[in-house]
């Protein structure tokens, strides 16, 4: 009990002038939405620093309000068109002529509309009047609402019947009524804070030190306000880099360091470098439309190296060079020219391969990719890569599982992982990459990988063991940060951008 008490003289002695004043204006229903000498920025600065403290609870409410547009502020000074020509026919009966000089022609139209739908005028041989028993009219519902929102807005849940027909109507014309949310908020004592308000000091301590105050010698006989540096404070939300984009940058980083050198290919390529040069026959089913996209305009693209493209096309047709009797299918240059979005960065490595590259070296690139796909929690149809090729003397497949294996552990932070055996039109032998998924229960493919065909690297000027693998880089972030769906890596939804973690910083 003693130390209950202790801590509620620390933090009445700690509380700013304008929260003393909040709680000193409290009566005994405990609720208050305004103080008389503070601001409403002032209250509500003040209330939610006392709101921090447990000291109050904020309520916030909610109404519709209906005040008045351009065209009902005029109404208001200078009463509706209907009304305006009521008084003019009060006076006399006159023709659409005189009304029109009166009244401007869109007003009168109006108003003479709606006054003969109503029955209150009559119109006969060009003459219009009012109807005996309409002379005594001053106000419709309409001018009679109109006049009460020019005074004050009107809570549109509180509108009595009468207001409520006028206020439908007048909905239903130009820019008559305008219709707002207004937000009320409202304070309520906690039990801490009525305890508090036992123990506030009569006077508020001093807040900034000043010479003024050193020279009065104030300092002396009043005290200074106790400042808690333990109070919490509203979180703020600085900027920073998007997370995927950081964990993108940070692989880079590491690739290089390792001593690979990036690679860069077009992100829409002809079908010879997504496919033929990988020798990936023409007539496989991974080249239909349920497995790629094909552009519409232009559909195809220019082949310049003819020597590469013949040495290729003999590579398909009968093993080219060496021991193999390649695809033995007549190979067409024109499939080859046509134009898509890669589905793979395998078309940059091969890019790089027929570019004389050095030797022996280490190759990455991080790139888009498209594929027709059910989108769900693990698929995409628009996703990066990550591509990597080694080419050197001596590299064995031992290597391969090797990199792969410190890819899985080290960048995506996976503790289990598998491999299995694989079929790629472009390499011998070739394995699948998996790791577990402590959040979606299940083994998740991270890519696949293998040492390409040399009826895919002779063609294009390579006579040594390149080792290569294309990962799902997106998969890899997803797992690291333990991740349920796949398609939060591109969210906007600012409230995850803000909270998530990379789980290895």
């Amino acid at each position: 009990m003693e130390v209950y008490i202790m801590n509620i003289n620390l933090l009445a002695q700690s509380l700013q002038k304008n929260e003393i004043t909040i709680l000193n204006s409290f009566g005994r229903n405990n609720t208050i939405s305004n103080v008389e000498g503070l601001s409403n920025v002032e209250f509500m600065r003040s209330a939610m620093y006392l709101e921090n403290k447990k000291l109050v609870e904020i309520i916030k409410s909610e109404k519709k309000v209906v005040l008045l547009d351009k065209n009902g502020l005029d109404a208001y000074k200078n009463k509706l068109p209907e009304i305006v020509l009521i008084d003019l026919l009060k006076k006399q009966d006159l023709t659409i002529q005189k009304i029109n000089q009166k009244l401007n022609p869109d007003r009168s139209k109006f108003a003479i509309g709606y006054l003969k739908k109503l029955g209150i005028i009559n119109f006969e041989k060009g003459i219009i009047s009012l109807n005996s028993k309409n002379k005594s009219i001053k106000e419709t519902p309409e001018q009679k609402f109109i006049n009460k929102i020019g005074k004050s807005e009107l809570d549109i849940s509180k509108l009595s019947k009468e207001d409520n027909y006028a206020f439908v109507v007048l909905q239903k014309r130009k820019k008559i009524l305008s219709i707002q949310n207004r937000n009320k908020f409202e304070l309520k004592l906690t039990d801490l804070g009525k305890d508090i308000r036992l123990e506030l000091p009569k006077t508020p301590g001093i807040e900034l030190n000043s010479p003024s105050i050193i020279k009065s010698r104030k300092w002396e006989s009043q005290r200074f306000r106790r400042y808690d540096v333990e109070t919490p404070v509203p979180r703020l939300h600085i900027g920073k880099t998007q997370p995927y984009l950081d964990f993108l940058d940070e692989l880079k980083l590491k690739l290089m360091q390792l001593g690979f050198e990036e690679m860069e290919g077009p992100i829409i390529d002809t079908e010879f470098y997504n496919f033929d040069a990988l020798y990936q026959p023409q007539n496989h089913p991974a080249r239909t439309w349920t497995d790629v996209y094909k552009l519409k305009y232009p559909k195809e693209g220019k082949l310049t190296d003819k020597k590469l493209v013949e040495r290729v096309k003999n590579s398909h047709e009968t093993g080219g060079d060496i021991d193999s009797t390649g695809w033995n299918y007549k190979w067409s240059e024109k499939i080859a020219k046509s134009l898509m979005p890669r589905s793979h960065t395998t078309s940059v490595s091969a890019r790089k391969m027929s570019s004389n590259p050095k030797i022996p070296g280490k190759y990455f690139t991080i790139g888009r990719v498209f594929r027709p796909d059910v989108l769900d929690a693990t698929h995409l149809i628009e996703f990066n890569q990550l591509e990597g090729i080694v080419i050197g003397d001596e590299l064995s497949f031992k290597n391969l599982l090797g990199i792969l294996k410190k890819f899985a552990e080290e960048v995506s932070g996976a503790k289990k992982i598998r491999f299995l055996p694989d079929y790629y039109p472009f390499t011998e032998p070739s394995v699948q990459i998996d790791v577990w998924s402590e959040k979606l229960n299940k083994w998740v493919e991270f890519g696949g990988a293998g040492i390409f065909r040399p009826e895919l690297t002779h063609p294009l000027g390579i006579t040594q063991p390149v080792i290569a693998w294309g990962l799902g880089v997106d998969r890899m972030f997803q797992q690291r940060i333990k991740s349920k769906d796949i398609r939060e890596l591109f969210s906007d939804n600012l409230k995850w951008l803000r909270e998530v973690k990379d789980a290895n910083n």
